[in-house]
């Protein structure tokens, strides 16, 4: 299985890449605003890696309910299906990108956002929650 975990955003689409080995890795964000040069950057991704597998972040509510940002969602893993024909698994990205954010100083956080950083770290977060829980970590022997 060699999966690419997608944090969506209207502005940036996050990514990330994990495989068998069970470690979630990340991949420069794609910055393309609309359209079909969007869809070709995560085309090249899923090519480049032949990526397998699709797991893309949900974006729940606190309560557990889904909003407008969750329709979306839906929209894009929509269109995944169709243009790439691959399964797509959702894991739920509560505070993915706080805890994204809050990976990097403080003087540094404006100067990356638009690089895609966070998104991809967010990315990486969704996708080794999924590696975790197909994979659960062995302990130690006594």
């Amino acid at each position: 299985m060699r999966c690419l975990g997608i944090d969506y955003g209207a502005k940036r689409i996050g990514l990330a890449h994990g495989d068998e080995i069970g470690v979630a890795t990340p991949l420069p964000a794609v910055l393309e605003p609309a359209g079909d040069a969007r869809w070709a950057k995560l085309g090249e991704a899923i090519q480049a890696r032949r990526i397998t597998d699709l797991v893309v972040g949900y974006p729940y509510n606190m309560d557990g309910s889904v909003g407008f940002k969750a329709k979306e969602v839906d929209a894009f893993v929509a269109e995944l299906k169709a243009r790439f024909g691959l399964p797509v698994h959702l894991v739920d990205e509560t505070l993915t990108s706080y805890a994204a954010e809050s990976s990097i100083k403080k003087k540094d956080r404006r100067g990356v956002r638009d690089s895609g950083l966070i998104d991809s770290r967010a990315a990486t977060i969704i996708l080794q929650d999924f590696l975790d829980q197909r994979n659960p970590p062995v302990a130690p022997e006594p």
